[in-house]
């Protein structure tokens, strides 16, 4: 009997694993199936947030503060120094009545608003130089010897400049810097 007994004994063993097999065969059937819904909810969740992210970005970029950043790098690019400088001129000065003659050698540098007012410097530069030694020639050693004179030169040399060169098309000068200034 010992041996029937543990005929059964083994046979409910062996019936017992083959529950467990068929537990765990049905079992590996299913997780593959868990595994695509979990990538394809992941995916899902992924797009929702990739288009949360554009919505919220574009939204922004219509709010008044994102449009104010946008002026001030504008105006920051626009802000960039455009400085074009000329050659140097020496140009004898009005004579005073107790000054024998006197000689200006200056240097300037123009700071120009724009690319556009650089482009017609260069193209009407001879016509320029020409208006400037016609200012440079005018004043006398007096004026220019003061911190006032210089500043008002400057103001000269910017009216000048600015005058139209081509009907409708003038040079915007902002400022005007001296490279060198020696009167003698």
């Amino acid at each position: 009997m010992a041996r029937f007994n543990h005929g059964i004994y083994l046979s409910g063993f062996n019936h017992f694993m083959s529950t467990d097999n068929e537990k765990v065969q049905a079992g590996a059937k299913k997780r593959p199936l868990l595994v695509v819904l979990f990538l394809f909810f992941a995916l899902l969740a992924g797009a929702a947030v990739g288009y949360f992210g554009y919505q919220l970005k574009e939204s922004s970029a219509n709010l008044p503060e994102s449009k104010e950043k946008e002026n001030k790098s504008t105006e920051t690019a626009a802000a960039e120094p455009i400085y074009f400088p000329l050659e140097t001129f020496t140009v004898s000065l009005q004579p005073a009545e107790h000054d024998d003659d006197r000689v200006l050698y200056i240097g300037i540098t123009l700071r120009l608003k724009n690319q556009a007012s650089r482009t017609l410097i260069e193209k009407y530069l001879p016509e320029i130089r020409s208006r400037l030694l016609r200012v440079f020639s005018q004043q006398n050693a007096s004026e220019l010897a003061g911190d006032e004179g210089k500043a008002l030169l400057v103001e000269r040399i910017k009216t000048e400049v600015s005058k139209p060169l081509y009907p409708d098309q003038k040079a915007d000068v902002t400022d005007v810097l001296f490279n060198a200034f020696i009167l003698r």
